[in-house]
């Protein structure tokens, strides 16, 4: 039985990253994040596990997407394709101004 405050996310993860000392996990949440996410949860018409595994799954996405651009920014500077400032400042405007 979980503790209070605690979802419970069973499979979903093992499978997700192939790795079996993950299948059953207890998340711990202060009493407030845990009103927040009933909130959430009851607004959406949801249970609360659906919306910690949501967005879970938007972290990972995110934190993999994070994790690809610092790894071709390392390897482009390896390359020595570097851009100077005025360069970085000129692509910045141009972006804000599309």
């Amino acid at each position: 039985m979980p503790a209070a405050g605690a979802v419970v996310l069973q499979g979903w993860l093992t499978s997700l990253l192939a790795v079996p000392t993950l299948g059953h996990m207890e998340v711990h949440f202060s009493p407030e994040k845990e009103a927040r996410l009933q909130q959430v949860a009851s607004r959406s018409g949801k249970e609360a596990v659906q919306v910690v595994e949501e967005a879970v799954d938007r972290m990972l996405e995110y934190e993999t997407h994070f994790i690809e651009a610092v790894e071709e920014g390392r390897a482009s500077a390896r390359r020595g394709d570097l851009l100077e400032h005025d360069q970085v400042v000129e692509r910045i405007e141009q972006m804000l101004r599309s």
